[in-house]
């Protein structure tokens, strides 16, 4: 499976700044709800919904660039 690159292009899981990145796919969401740690899925939840959002900005630019190519 690829890794997720954030908005910078480093790799998930590298560091840059002092920010670890983490996937944000079914499994490490389903882990962070497992520990029962509120504040560690408050976050998790937070950059899921960001992450979404960002990939639905992004669809809808591809979606109207192949729509301009008459797909």
């Amino acid at each position: 499976m690829a890794k997720a690159a954030t908005k910078s292009g480093s790799k998930s899981g590298s560091k840059k700044g002092g920010v670890v990145a983490h996937p944000l796919y079914a499994v490490p969401i389903k882990a962070c709800a497992a520990t029962g740690n509120l504040r560690e899925m408050k976050s998790m939840a937070a950059k899921a919904r960001k992450h979404i959002a960002d990939v639905q900005k992004a669809l809808g630019s591809l979606e109207q660039s192949i729509s301009k190519l008459g797909g």
